[in-house]
């Protein structure tokens, strides 16, 4: 470097200069919104928004989980109506065939889950051949019954239905005493014993074999 005074003197306007030197040490500015003097304490500080790692995704995926949940239960189909053929699947009579009387989706006070009230076959007619007699034929064509409330989840439905109208003599209150379940099932019987010896509904009345 030409530390010469005269020669610099010479040199052009042109030429680039030192920069100036600082006064003193650097120093670093103060973030956003900090307070630079007195009159700066009286304003509000400016908010800087964070945002975690991972935010878009979760608000995303709230979102379209509540619309497919909204489209499902509009969509939704209820197919576990009365005089449905059910297969009982949970308890004491698993694998027994049985048909919806009334069906409770929403609930109840007892029961804050879908069930239904069934009445079913507990003993199926033994098979009548030609060469019985009547006595004997009457025998066999017996069937035993019990009415029940049942979970939706311990439930199997099958496209079968039917045509026994149950309403009269199956109720909800029909349950509440031993007396008044033992003529629900006395009257499910004799229906169920009417509509064997017509000859329809011949899948409701055959045992499963598994």
């Amino acid at each position: 470097m030409n530390h010469n005074p005269q020669q610099q003197m010479n040199q052009p306007s042109g030429a680039c200069q030192p920069p100036p030197a600082a006064a003193g040490p650097y120093v670093v500015p103060p973030p956003a919104g900090y307070p630079m003097s007195k009159a700066d304490c009286s304003q509000k500080p400016v908010a800087v928004g964070t945002k975690s790692r991972g935010d878009g995704f979760w608000k995303g995926w709230v979102f379209w989980e509540k619309r497919i949940r909204a489209a499902a239960a509009l969509t939704m189909v209820k197919f576990l109506k009365p005089n449905k053929a059910v297969i009982v699947l949970q308890g004491r009579y698993a694998g027994r065939k049985a048909v919806i009387v009334k069906s409770f989706d929403e609930g109840t006070r007892d029961r804050r889950y879908g069930h239904c009230l069934v009445a079913g076959i507990k003993k199926y007619p033994s098979k009548v051949i030609r060469k019985d007699s009547a006595k004997k034929t009457a025998k066999k064509s017996r069937v035993k019954c019990f009415v029940k409330l049942v979970n939706y989840q311990h439930l199997m439905p099958t496209r079968y239905t039917l045509d026994v109208d149950l309403k009269d003599v199956v109720t909800v209150d029909a349950l509440l005493t031993k007396d008044k379940k033992v003529a629900a099932c006395k009257a499910t019987k004799e229906r169920f014993e009417e509509r064997f010896k017509t000859g329809k509904n011949r899948w409701f009345f055959t045992k499963l074999r598994f």
